[in-house]
């Protein structure tokens, strides 16, 4: 079993990919004097949300998720972000290389809403690792497993996923929904000679508490 420790840092958007992703800076600790050749790793992302406060307007936007605060303490768990996987070159101290997580922005993934949910402050997150090392001792190769409980905190601003999103959506947001709705909000935006969707769905908006009054 290699001895590992790993740590993650620095998050920031992945401006040159062609997807929102965040990369993070992963470092790695070798703690026993073999060079490693290869470093195969498999990286389980977590949002840890027990591990902040919520502010009451986050309990609302969380409601989907979690239910209410009454609730949280039996439906609140440690969500999964991504499977990410990197490979590492030689290194025999140490080394650190950057891990892109990517974001989705659909609404139907509790991830999303999630990070969606927190304007501000900081998300907890938990990197969960496995994989193989490569090592190279006295000219003969062999292969090890990561330990099974290596792990790494790490704290992302909200900021920083909103920013990766606005690349791409700038000021957007997606909603997924049956082409047969989709069909009848086209009818109406026709019929309305409407200009965008946001027109239609402002319109409807308004026009929804008149015809509960009627």
């Amino acid at each position: 079993m290699t001895s590992l420790r790993f740590g993650i840092s620095d998050p920031r958007p992945a401006n040159e990919m062609a997807a929102p992703a965040i990369l993070f800076r992963l470092s790695v600790v070798n703690e026993q004097p073999t060079r490693i050749y290869t470093l195969a790793l498999r990286c389980q992302v977590q949002i840890e949300p027990r591990s902040r406060r919520h502010t009451p307007e986050e309990q609302e936007r969380l409601r989907e998720i979690f239910g209410t605060p009454d609730q949280w303490s039996r439906t609140m768990r440690p969500l999964v972000w991504a499977h990410v996987s990197v490979v590492i070159p030689s290194f025999t101290d140490g080394t650190a290389v950057d891990v892109a997580v990517p974001c989705s922005y659909d609404f139907y993934v509790a991830t999303a809403k999630y990070l969606h949910a927190i304007r501000d402050g900081l998300i907890p997150l938990r990197f969960l690792f496995s994989g193989s090392a490569f090592l190279v001792d006295n000219g003969k190769y062999r292969v090890e497993p990561v330990s099974w409980d290596a792990d790494a905190t790490a704290n992302m601003p909200a900021t920083v996923w909103q920013a990766a999103i606005d690349r791409f959506f700038p000021d957007a947001a997606w909603l997924v929904v049956r082409r047969t709705t989709l069909d009848a909000l086209q009818s109406y935006r026709t019929s309305r000679a409407l200009t965008g969707w946001d027109e239609v769905l402002e319109k409807l908006l308004v026009e929804a508490p008149a015809r509960r009054s009627a």
